[in-house]
Formats: C-alpha cells, structure tokens, sequence
C-alpha cells in the first residue's frame, strides 16, 4: 500500500471526546472514524487489523472442528418470540416492522437462527457433534456507549455454537473453546484471565467471561490469589462470615431523628452496621407470560453490605430493574430513610401473583443474623431486636450482596482482591435451553427423540482491536503485535532513496510480506511521526543516507536500536525478524485449566 494513495488521514491531536488511550490512537492513527454515538467506520488501516483478528479467529475455530457459516442480521421476529426472548429483551434489543408489518429484529446473537436451522438439518444422533460459527455484524442499542470500539452499538462478532447429543458433549466442546479463545487472545498479544460470569439474557447453566486487566474496564473481578479462583463481582459468590450465636430479644421501637442513613444509624446507636438491615427499593419487570408487568422489590442486605442487582435479577426472575420512586416507596405504606419489611404492607406472597404490594428479598445472612436494627416504618423511629421468622418473613431467601475487597474466597476462604477489566470473549453452555423452546431434536441409537445440547461462544472483534492498542501503545503512538498488524512493515522513503524503497517495496510484497510504503512527499519529522503513532512492527527507512552507509535502516517499533541491513538481504532479514515476532507470541500458548 502506498500512503499516497491512502484513504485515511493522521491527526497530530485526538478529537474531543477521545477518553482513553486506544479511541485517541485509532482515531488519530486513522484506523476508525465516528459516524455516530457507538457506531464507527473502519477506515482501511482498521478493516485489515481486523482481517487479522479474524483470521487468526478462523484458524482456531477450524482447529477445534468448526464450519464457517453466515446468518442474517435481520431476522423475523418469529423465532425469537418462540424462545421469549422478544419479550425478555429490553430496549437494547432493536425492533421495527417490514413493508408487510411483520415484526423483525435487529439481531444481537444468533441461538434462535442456529437452533432453526439444527430443527431443520440434524434429525440423527449420528450427525452430531457439530460445530458451527460465523462471523457477522450485530446490533445492540446500548444506553451508554464510550471508549471509542470498548463500548459500541453496531459490532462484528465471532460467534460460535456447538450442537450435542448430551451434556458429557457439551464440556468437551466448551472445554475446546476454553483452550481456543485463550489462544486467539495470546496470538492478539494481550493477556486475559477467565472468570466465571452471568449467564444473563442467554440464559444456561453456566459461563465463562474472558476478562482483558486494565483500569480502564467497567468490570469489576474478584481475584484469589491463594487458590486462583476468579469471578465477575456481579455473580461472584463469597465465604459469609457467620454470625454469633444469640437469644431473640423483644423488639423495641427507639427514637432515632433525622438518622436516615445506615452509617448514621450504627454511629447514633453505636453498633456495628454489621448489627443493621438496609432496605433497598427497586422496581422489576417480570413477565406474566408474554405480558410485562412491574412490581416494587424490597430488598434486605445486612447493613455492611451492598445489594448486587444482577444476583437480584437472577433470583426473582426480572427483565429489567430500575430504582423505585418515592411515592412508590410509600405505596405500600414503607417511610423512605425509616424503611422496614416489619409489618409491610403487600398482596400476594408469592411472585407473579397479585398485584401492587412489593416483594420481599433477602439475603441469605440477613434470614440467620439475630436481633438486627432495622426501620419502623415512622418518621424518626427504627427498631431494635427484629428477626427474621420471627418478626417478617421474606418471600425470597438468596444470596443477593456483590462480593468486595477483602472477603473470603468462597473455593479456599482466602482474602479476595479486586481488579478492573474490559471482556474480550465469553462462553455459555445454554444446555437445552433453545432446543426445548424450537423443538430441537434428534433421535438416538434407539429411534427415541432427544433435544439437541447447545453452546454458545462469542468475541467482539472490534473490541478485541481497542484492546491490543490499550494493551500496546506508548507515548509516541501504537505498538502492534507482528500477528495482527494491519501491515508487517512500514517502509519510509527519504531524500535520495526514492528509486531503491520502490524496487523494495516491490521485492517484499512479491515476498508475500505484507508493507506500507511512505512514499508521500513529507518531511522526515512527519514521516517518521506517522510511523511511531500507526505502529507497525518494523520500520525501514531508505534514504541517500542510508545507502552510503550501506543499505537500508532497519527498526523495530518497540526498540530504540536502528541496523543498517544491505540492500539486497533486507527481504531475507525481515522475513527472519517477523519469524522472530510471531515466534514470541506463539512462545505464549499454554494450555488452560478450566475452573468451574
């Protein structure tokens, strides 16, 4: 490629808006180019980096048995509404009518299609196992897109989904893409860790996120380093401390005024906040079979701990959450700051029965924790020595707090610690899930019908390219991993060297070695500046200069030493080094213990 004839521009500074490290680069690297909030284009530096991820996504894929396919981003809502996803699936979920007024859908991953086609070609047990992927454009209407290709509404993911016979299949084929993604993620030089994660709208029995550590990541993990146990704070589970033994005592209403916070309420009291019930107010929406209807969640944690939604989600089955109104609150005769589950007033004990009322969840320690302090319910007042079953009843009893800094690993009870990452990949083993729901079904060795066992396994690749330029830049631009450099080489041509980087730009592309050719009529200033902030791996720079030396210079990006290579071995000597870079990385496959 020659950059005179190049369809992107340089930017000496980031555009307005540009937050993190790998948006400002690939945008000033012209890589990729906003269109709108979450949507970009991938300007040709960009859509070859990606070819390479996605290269490198095929090869693994193929290597475990896979099947490349294509299915369309736009599908009739039909199949999705015979798995309830179409009413399962808030807002992110895209949906609008065709010139007929058929329902479609925006699709934002592919079980519903893959299981229509299985119902349609696999009807033995003896065409399966099977795996197939393709890799594709999605849509999903994120509230709050940020950090450039992190966070995105349109995205082209790989995803996969294998197709058995029984569960024992399912574990070998996710075992399979266990080993694979930590293979794809180490050819595209950045280090992850796996976590066990939410299995969330896809629904399953199980899930694996792949997690790239940065500050920059909106995920918060739990991390063991005693036996290596890692999780997603928004499941991960902990060793809860258990608490001491004591005889009910009388409930007591005292006076509290103006103490409406749970850190007020120990400091006025003067106890623990480990001795207190907080009370958190949200309100679900819950399906009643294809019908949404909402309905006031009233949480109860131990006062030292925080509520995790999604641990709450899971629990009652919820769509949606979001943060209940006051007059909400009191419509079921609860005073906000003085909340209290003693004495509320609800319909229905069970949930997806009765209307109005509110839902009562507790966490697993608040239901063995004796004579907490909680509210009474009255401006000004709390309650001393309330018990659960004694006092109030919880509809539902789960473990409903987010793990922290500190708490017990729940495999060894060692100290947890917590780090930041962005997911790069994720893993689910839907069982039969999808199958049950589209009549997905194969008969076995004797003649009896079965559902088809699924999985489903996904990487973002957009994503995954923000993440190898926030794994490898500097100060002076990006640093990209031999594997997946848009080019191999950058070739500069200055004064005196015009006709001899021609002829080498010629010879290493007849070559096979994929190069970047300088020919623009710049300054070396710029040239050289240019090169640094696109970031491919090796430099060579041909000039007058050079050949009096001797021939060419030769640099690699993240070296500061230069060599001048003759002329006629340059090919020869990048071929080695390129050997050399891929080698290093190769050097990093290892195999993968898979926890869980």
């Amino acid at each position: 490629m020659r950059m005179s004839r190049a369809f992107w521009r340089t930017l000496r500074e980031a555009p307005t808006g540009a937050e993190l490290a790998s948006h400002s680069l690939l945008l000033r690297a012209g890589f990729i180019h906003p269109l709108g909030a979450g949507i970009f284009t991938l300007l040709p530096p960009g859509k070859r980096a990606v070819r390479k991820l996605e290269d490198i996504m095929r090869e693994e894929m193929d290597a475990i048995g896979g099947q490349e396919m294509a299915m369309p981003v736009i599908n009739p809502a039909d199949v999705w509404k015979e798995t309830g996803r179409w009413y399962q699936i808030g807002d992110e979920m895209s949906r609008f009518t065709d010139r007929v007024g058929r329902d479609m859908v925006l699709a934002m991953t592919h079980e519903e299609v893959v299981a229509q086609v299985t119902r349609d070609v696999v009807h033995s047990y003896r065409q399966l196992p099977r795996l197939v992927y393709h890799i594709q454009t999605k849509w999903r209407d994120d509230p709050r897109p940020r950090g450039g290709l992190i966070r995105v509404r349109e995205f082209t993911m790989k995803d996969s989904y294998s197709l058995d016979a029984g569960p024992e299949g399912l574990d070998v084929q996710y075992r399979a893409h266990y080993q694979a993604y930590f293979n794809v993620f180490r050819r595209a030089g950045i280090p992850v860790v796996a976590v066990l994660a939410d299995v969330g709208m896809m629904g399953g029995s199980a899930s694996h996120e792949f997690m790239y550590l940065t500050p920059v990541g909106e995920d918060t993990l739990l991390v063991c380093e005693s036996c290596g146990h890692k999780a997603n704070r928004q499941v991960a589970s902990f060793r809860k401390p258990e608490p001491a033994e004591e005889a009910p005592r009388e409930m007591e209403k005292v006076a509290t005024p103006g103490v409406t916070t749970i850190a007020d309420l120990a400091a006025f009291l003067e106890v623990p906040e480990a001795r207190t019930a907080k009370a958190v107010f949200l309100v679900a929406t819950l399906m009643d079979g294809n019908e949404e209807r909402e309905r006031l969640v009233f949480a109860v944690v131990r006062g030292d701990m925080e509520l995790s939604e999604t641990k709450l989600r899971n629990a009652i089955g919820a769509k949606e959450l979001r943060p209940a109104t006051d007059d909400e609150i009191r419509a079921v005769g609860v005073v906000p700051g003085y909340a209290s589950p003693v004495g509320l007033r609800r319909t229905g004990a069970e949930m997806g029965h009765g209307a109005g009322g509110a839902l009562v969840v507790a966490d697993d320690l608040v239901t063995t924790s004796p004579n907490l302090v909680a509210g009474a319910n009255e401006e000004g007042f709390h309650l001393t020595g309330v018990n659960h079953g004694r006092d109030w009843e919880a509809d539902r009893v789960a473990d409903v707090v987010a793990a922290d800094e500190g708490y017990g690993c729940p495999v060894c009870g060692g100290p947890m610690t917590t780090s930041r990452g962005v997911e790069v990949g994720n893993i689910f083993k839907l069982g039969t899930r999808y199958s049950d729901a589209m009549g997905c079904a194969y008969l076995d060795a004797d003649g009896v019908e079965r559902p088809v066992w699924m999985g489903s396994y996904g990487i973002g690749s957009g994503r995954l390219l923000a993440c190898v330029a926030e794994e490898h830049h500097d100060e002076n631009g990006l640093l990209w991993p031999a594997t997946m450099a848009p080019w191999a080489v950058h070739v500069v041509s200055l004064k005196g060297g015009a006709e001899a980087a021609e002829s080498l730009y010629g010879r290493l592309r007849a070559a096979g070695i994929d190069t970047l050719w300088d020919d623009r009529e710049e300054s070396a200033g710029v040239k050289f500046n240019d090169a640094d902030l696109m970031g491919m791996p090796i430099r060579l720079t041909v000039s007058g200069r050079s050949l009096e030396k001797g021939g060419v210079e030769l640099k690699l990006r993240r070296e500061d030493e230069r060599e001048v290579v003759p002329v006629e071995a340059v090919v020869e000597e990048v071929g080695r080094v390129i050997a050399k870079l891929t080698d290093e990385i190769g050097a990093t496959l290892l195999e993968e213990r898979l926890e869980g």
